[in-house]
């Protein structure tokens, strides 16, 4: 039997904001920690600093991801709890102006006058607030902002993310280090793009390809940098 709740739970909406930040962070972390090691690697002929570099950029990315997530979804958490809380002083000062906002909301997606209007009452009736913060401010359970989740999502994803390349570099061979890290780094893209896509219930291929394109670029602008001031031998 289906349920309203199983086939909300079908859906793939509600996984939004930590798939983003989950994304995000691991995306994040092959490529930036990745482009890192080649760009060291371009440049020296040693293990020790590539290896050294790469680990000092997994840390400090993971705590700045975490920490960037964190603020700036808490930003957005306090801008939904003023105006949440302008919108109850609104519905205790003018309640018909509200009333009338609400049923033209209804009434522009659709409904007749006269049903827009009554839902209107009916909801308000029920929970007033609730109506109008989700309906009128658009804020709902679903997207309402969560700085802990995203920022545990991001810090912890850069974290598994930037492991890879970490490895390369300690494990692979310090000749052509490079075509290690960009090899190991795109495979890796195209298993992020494809679960990230199959989670989202979006298309796998044009996730894998704009996430290995991108991933491409950045990694091969790193590698040129690394050769054109980089110092060969050191």
């Amino acid at each position: 039997m289906v349920t309203i709740e199983n086939y909300l739970d079908s859906h793939y909406i509600h996984r939004s904001n930590w798939l983003r930040a989950a994304v995000l962070g691991a995306n994040d972390g092959i490529i930036s920690v990745s482009s890192l090691a080649i760009g060291v690697a371009a440049a020296s002929t040693l293990r020790d600093p590539i290896a050294l570099a790469t680990l000092a950029g997994l840390v400090a990315g993971a705590l700045s991801m975490a920490a960037g997530e964190y603020v700036s979804v808490s930003s957005q958490m306090d801008t939904e709890k003023s105006d949440i809380a302008r919108e109850a002083e609104e519905l205790r000062t003018m309640p018909e102006v509200e009333l009338n906002i609400l049923a033209a909301i209804y009434e522009k997606r659709g409904l007749k006058k006269e049903t827009a209007m009554q839902v209107a009452v009916e909801l308000t009736e029920k929970d007033a607030l609730a109506a109008h913060v989700r309906d009128e401010l658009g804020i709902n359970e679903i997207t309402q902002a969560n700085p802990i989740q995203a920022a545990l999502a991001s810090g912890a994803s850069f974290t598994v993310g930037g492991l890879l390349p970490l490895i390369v570099a300690l494990l692979a061979p310090i000749n052509g280090m490079e075509y290690w890290l960009y090899g190991s780094t795109i495979v890796s893209l195209m298993i992020l793009g494809a679960i990230a896509a199959r989670t989202g219930g979006s298309g796998v291929m044009k996730a894998i390809a704009r996430i290995t394109i991108w991933g491409t670029l950045a990694m091969g602008i790193s590698a040129l940098v690394g050769y054109l001031f980089g110092v060969h031998g050191v």
